[in-house]
């Protein structure tokens, strides 16, 4: 409920699209369920998280969209910062800075590769020096248009680091901003997903992936507007 609780904190109006990954609905929280902010999707069976993202976004009816783990949350204004700075700017996203949430209520804040400031479409993805480097953003920090994001194709077909390629999609096709503040508090815990003995086992590939895909829009954007890489 933690991450339900941050929502209703937030001061910018918000819709909640809970897609259920092998969670039967009986133990969806009442409260979730009688909330008319709140949209359930409940999956017949287990997809993965990629799927369950792309389902949800069937659902979604506003213009702007973002992501979160339901074991995290967003600080107050989170949404609210995003989603000023990209109308100002007319831009296709905007993103900020993550702070890892620990036991004890510190927090660590996460900088990111990609700097503050305006960036062009591919040019985050320039900011990731090797598939195994760290990613150039966090994916949970990156707000922007609906239609922007079903254009690129959602969520990859990955069964981890789906949104690695989410990532790199939205930000290789639309101008967008990142804005030094956090928006986004990932919480620290034992049963997280990636803190499990398997995880690793296929992060390389998805990173692979991600970065690929990265790698081709970029080259396409450059071809089109004749502006040079970002060197890294």
């Amino acid at each position: 409920m933690a991450l339900y609780e941050s929502l209703c904190r937030q001061d910018a109006s918000w819709e909640w699209v809970v897609s259920l990954d092998g969670v039967p609905l009986p133990d969806v929280p009442a409260r979730l369920r009688e909330d008319p902010r709140v949209r359930v999707v409940d999956l017949p069976r287990a997809v993965g998280a990629g799927a369950a993202r792309n389902f949800a976004l069937n659902e979604v009816s506003a213009e702007w969209c973002t992501t979160a783990d339901d074991d995290d949350l967003l600080p107050e204004g989170s949404l609210s910062v995003r989603l000023a700075h990209a109308r100002a700017h007319a831009l296709g996203w905007a993103a900020g800075w993550s702070a890892d949430l620990h036991p004890d209520g510190s927090t660590v804040t996460w900088r990111c590769p990609t700097p503050p400031g305006f960036h062009a479409p591919g040019e985050v993805w320039g900011y990731w020096r090797s598939p195994e480097s760290t990613i150039p953003l966090g994916p949970t920090t990156l707000l922007a248009r609906t239609d922007l994001i079903r254009g690129c194709g959602g969520y990859a077909a990955l069964p981890q680091g789906e949104d690695y390629a989410y990532l790199v999609g939205v930000t290789g096709v639309a101008r967008g901003a990142l804005v030094p503040t956090v928006v986004y508090h990932y919480r620290k815990h034992p049963a997280q997903m990636t803190a499990q003995p398997g995880y690793p086992l296929l992060e390389s590939r998805a990173r692979q992936f991600a970065y690929r895909q990265g790698e081709h829009l970029a080259a396409r954007y450059e071809a089109a507007s004749g502006r040079s890489r970002v060197a890294s």
